[in-house]
């Protein structure tokens, strides 16, 4: 009886930790580059699936409040003038929990302060120069308006099984205009290092 409770004891801390890892903590604040921004609100209550609703500030009437479903976790957000127009961009940072463990931005662009439209971030693994190694474990950081990616390199080794190389990829992305007046990221440039 008492190897039963201890055992119980244990399970119970043990699946603890795991319970809370499968959800984020809630995200509710509002950003801003001078007087407009965006209010972001998500509970970040699934690993899987989360409702965000995004309310513009400081846009004209006419822009209403927009909400979706994110395809995993909200880890952080960030405004900042990214097409360079004077009007704030918001970026989303999303984790996936796939089962590359690859996270994602999702991008949104204020149009002289007067509607919105998404920056769309091309699937890595779309890119022949790019998927060759990739694993996941993607981060990012903005530098003064230009979205960077850091993610690990791996290998096959012999087994056909793939191994860390130690190198990392980083990749630099700058807003373009896409088709029909949308917005997308591209790559500026790209290398590889040694991870230190």
């Amino acid at each position: 009886m008492r190897l039963f409770v201890a055992g119980s004891i244990i399970f119970v801390f043990v699946l603890a930790p795991m319970a809370l890892m499968a959800q984020g903590r809630r995200i509710d604040t509002t950003m801003k580059v001078g007087k407009a921004g965006y209010r972001i609100n998500c509970l970040n209550k699934s690993a899987e699936k989360n409702a965000i609703s995004i309310n513009p500030v400081g846009f004209e009437n006419e822009v209403r409040d927009f909400s979706f479903d994110l395809k995993g976790l909200l880890t952080g957000a960030e405004v900042d003038d990214l097409n360079k127009d004077g009007f704030p961009d918001l970026l989303l940072y999303v984790n996936t929990k796939d089962s590359l463990n690859k996270s994602t931005v999702i991008g949104i662009s204020s149009m002289e302060n007067k509607s919105v439209v998404p920056i769309v971030l091309p699937d890595i693994l779309d890119d022949p120069r790019l998927r060759d190694g990739y694993k996941g474990s993607d981060q990012y950081m903005l530098l003064e308006g230009i979205l960077m990616r850091t993610y690990p390199l791996f290998e096959k080794d012999a087994n056909g099984v793939q191994q860390p190389t130690g190198k990392m990829r980083r990749l630099m992305y700058r807003v373009a205009q896409g088709e029909q007046g949308s917005l997308k990221f591209v790559i500026s440039r790209f290398y590889d290092f040694q991870k230190k």
